[in-house]
């Protein structure tokens, strides 16, 4: 104690206990990687004090805007699944690995992103370009929408996953999702493949017109 001059352990009983002061918080590598014009909204507070979050647009975001890469540890497993978002895989050497994010300080913002439940709701699509994942917005967002994610055409062949995924609120199976039939699909004039919106068609026509 600096005021009696003696070397105690725990408190002064004559002086009390020290005034503690506590460091800055420092947020997470995920959050400080959030473009100014994203916001990160809590939508949920679960049990043990977790958070839900969602990301929204601050200011209109336009149609065909890229954003990635996915930060994530390659992994051949798997150790953090959260059932609101998307399950990220990529082909490195010849393998399929795992974009696994088990803490915000092992990925990038993109990690909040969750999957769209409907194509109503979808504003992304999730597709892997020279072994890395990218999202690319399907439509215009408008400001207060938040940003859902499903995987692009090729991408879900990769994934075993459906190209459009349709699911009811009560729906709380795992993945793989199930894929309701379009009624009257857009067809691709390269590989005459079907796409059950324009804008899933548009998008993997990109992938036609990299390929060239």
């Amino acid at each position: 104690c600096e005021d009696c001059g003696k070397s105690l352990i725990g408190e002064c009983k004559l002086h009390g206990p020290l005034i503690r002061a506590k460091d800055r918080v420092i947020p997470s590598r995920a959050r400080l990687t959030l473009p100014h014009y994203l916001t990160l909204r809590v939508l949920e507070l679960r049990a043990g004090n977790q958070q839900i979050l969602g990301v929204f647009a601050k200011k209109v975001i336009q149609k065909r805007t890229q954003f990635g890469p996915y930060v994530g540890q390659l992994s051949t497993k798997l150790t953090c699944y959260d059932e609101s978002r998307l399950v990220l895989q990529v082909l490195k050497d010849g393998g399929k690995y795992f974009l696994d994010t088990p803490n915000e300080d092992c990925g990038n913002w993109m990690m909040f992103v969750r999957l769209a439940r409907n194509q109503e709701e979808q504003t992304l699509v999730a597709y892997q370009h020279c072994g890395e994942v990218y999202f690319t917005t399907v439509k215009p967002i408008e400001p207060h929408t938040e940003l859902k994610v499903w995987y692009a055409a090729d991408y879900a062949k990769f994934m075993e996953a459906s190209a459009v995924f349709i699911k009811e609120e009560s729906d709380v199976s795992p993945l793989p999702p199930v894929a309701k039939e379009p009624v009257d699909p857009w067809i691709c004039s390269s590989c005459g493949g079907t796409f059950a919106t324009f804008a899933l068609l548009e998008s993997h026509q990109c992938i036609h017109k990299d390929r060239v």
